[in-house]
C-alpha cells in the first residue's frame, strides 16, 4: 500500500510536466493549452528509501522491491468548475479518489506560457482552487443532507450520524473553511472518510518554480509558504522542468546534474517525503534471501493490522511478529549479530509497528 496523490491546478501551471517527470513516462501531454489533460493519468512510482537498499546488501537479497506510490494527473480546473465550467464535473470526481491533493501553483515568469487568468499569483490561484471544492462541498453537502431526512424520521442511527457530521462540515465552509479544519472525534473518524468531501482531502502545495530558483525558492514560493503555514498545510519547491530533465538521465548523471544546480535530492524525494509526512504513513520491511521489501502503513498501525498490508491471511491468523530495529539491524549486519546483540524482539497482538522495523509474521493458516 502506498497512497495516492491527485495532482491539480489552474491549466499552465506545469501539473503535466511534473507528472511526466515524477513517473519518467511521457504519458500525459504537456503543452501550452488548457484541458491537455483530457483524461486522469495514473502513474505509480517506487518510493526512494536508502535504506532498503542497505538491508538488501545485508541479507545478500537477490531482489530489492520498494513500496511505490501513485500520481494522478487531473484535468486543469478553471474558475467556475463546480458549477461545470471547464472539465469541473469530471476534476471534481477524479480528486475523490485521491488520498490527498497537491495543489501545483505556478511561481514563475514565463512571457511564452500564457496564464488562464492573465496574472502570476500563486496564493490566488490557491484560493481560486479552494472556493470551486468548497462550492462543489456545499452543493453535496445540501443535496446529501435532504436525501437524509426520510431515514432521520426513522430514527436511523448512521444517518443521524452522517447528517451530523455533514452539518459540522457545512457550518465550516459557511464562514469560508476547508472541511479538513474541523477536530474530528475518533470514533468519527471512519463514517467522516466515508463522507469523501474535496476539502477534506489533506493538501500540499507544490511550487513550481524557474530552475535558477530550485535550491532556495523565490519571493512567490515565499508567499505560498506563509499562507500554508498559516493553514497547517505543508508546500514543497519544485522546478518541473528541472524534474523532466533528471527524468531522462541515467542515475550517475542526474546525481551529477542535481549537484551542477546546488541541489541535495530530486523533487520527487522531497514531494514523497512531504505527502508521508501529511497523511502520516511510515514504512516496515521485510527481508530475506529471495528479496529485501518495503511496505507503508499509517503510523499507529498495530501488527495484525500491518501485516495484512502483505496479505488478508496474516493478519486473520496472526499469531507474533518478530521484530528488530532498523539501526540494530544495520549494527548487527543482520539478523543473527542483532540476535546476540539481544535486539531481536518477539511483539504481539497489541505491538505498535514503528518506521523502519525489520518483520517477520508468524501466522496460522
Amino acid at each position: 500500500m502506498g497512497f495516492k496523490m491527485g495532482i491539480v491546478g489552474l491549466p499552465n501551471v506545469g501539473k503535466s510536466t511534473l507528472f511526466n517527470a515524477l513517473t519518467r513516462t511521457a504519458a500525459a501531454q504537456a503543452a501550452n493549452f488548457p484541458f491537455c489533460t483530457i483524461e486522469p493519468n495514473v502513474g505509480e512510482v517506487a518510493v526512494p528509501d536508502p535504506r532498503l537498499e542497505k538491508l538488501a546488501e545485508i541479507a545478500g537479497s537477490r531482489q530489492i522491491i520498494p513500496t511505490r506510490m501513485t500520481f494522478v494527473d487531473i484535468a486543469g480546473l478553471v474558475r467556475g468548475a463546480s458549477k461545470g465550467e471547464g472539465l469541473g464535473n469530471q476534476f471534481l470526481a477524479n480528486i475523490r479518489e485521491c488520498d490527498a491533493i497537491a495543489h501545483v501553483l505556478r511561481c514563475f515568469e514565463d512571457g511564452d506560457i500564457t496564464h488562464v487568468e492573465g496574472r502570476i499569483d500563486p496564493v490566488a490561484d490557491a484560493e481560486t482552487i479552494e472556493t470551486e471544492l468548497m462550492l462543489a462541498d456545499l452543493e453535496s453537502i445540501e443535496r446529501r443532507r435532504a436525501n437524509l431526512a426520510r431515514k432521520l424520521k426513522g430514527a436511523d442511527k448512521d444517518a443521524a450520524d452522517q447528517d451530523r457530521l455533514l452539518a459540522l462540515a457545512q457550518a465550516a465552509l459557511n464562514e469560508g473553511k476547508p472541511a479538513r479544519t474541523i477536530q474530528i472525534a475518533a470514533d468519527d473518524l471512519r463514517q467522516w472518510q466515508l463522507l469523501q468531501l474535496l476539502t477534506s482531502k489533506p493538501v500540499l502545495y507544490v511550487c513550481n518554480v524557474e530552475e535558477s530558483k530550485a535550491a532556495e525558492g523565490n519571493s512567490q514560493s515565499a508567499r505560498v509558504a506563509e499562507m500554508a503555514a498559516k493553514q497547517g498545510a505543508a508546500s514543497v519547491v519544485i522546478s518541473a522542468r528541472i524534474e523532466e530533465e533528471i527524468s531522462q538521465l541515467p542515475d550517475d548523471e542526474a546525481a551529477m546534474f542535481l549537484e551542477e544546480m546546488g541541489l541535495h535530492e530530486a523533487g520527487l524525494d522531497r514531494l514523497i517525503r512531504a505527502g508521508y509526512q501529511l497523511l502520516g504513513l511510515q514504512t516496515y520491511f521485510t527481508i530475506g534471501p529471495k528479496e529485501a521489501r518495503a511496505w507503508t502503513i499509517t503510523k499507529g498501525t498495530l501488527a495484525p493490522q500491518a501485516a495484512g498490508v502483505i496479505h488478508g491471511d496474516f493478519e486473520k491468523g496472526f499469531i507474533r511478529a518478530e521484530t528488530i530495529a532498523y539501526d540494530d539491524y544495520i549494527a548487527g549486519r543482520g539478523e543473527a549479530g542483532a540476535k546476540e546483540a539481544g535486539k531481536f524482539r518477539v511483539e504481539g497482538k497489541t505491538y505498535e509497528v514503528k518506521d523502519g522495523d525489520v518483520l517477520h509474521f508468524l501466522f496460522n493458516g
